[in-house]
């Protein structure tokens, strides 16, 4: 088994889910961090959803308020979040181009 340490930029987010991470049926990754910052003057609502193998979707975080040009840690000091094989992780905005993401994690082969 290997183990591979990763992250993903993803600017700009918006009103439809964006895939942030997707794992393959020979792979899972844990999540050792996530960050979402707020690019506007305003606020925003974010969340953040999973996607089983099965297409059934819900929600690890709900339209949580996040203040104008402030970051939020969904995932940090010591959390991991387990992302299955053939599992999607997902954030969405209320507001288009609103958020980017930093998403940190290991991948395991």
């Amino acid at each position: 088994m290997a183990t591979f340490f990763r992250n993903n930029v993803i600017k700009e987010i918006g009103t439809k889910p964006v895939d942030i991470l997707q794992t393959t049926p020979q792979n899972r990754a844990t999540v050792i961090g996530l960050s979402l910052t707020n690019l506007t003057t305003s606020f925003v609502y974010c969340s953040v959803l999973i996607q089983d193998d099965t297409s059934v979707t819900g929600f690890y975080l709900k339209e949580t308020l996040l203040p104008a040009n402030t970051s939020l840690r969904v995932v940090s000091t010591g959390e991991k979040l387990i992302i299955a094989p053939s599992n999607k992780l997902l954030v969405q905005a209320s507001v288009n181009d609103s958020i980017d993401c930093v998403l940190s994690y290991v991948e395991i082969t």
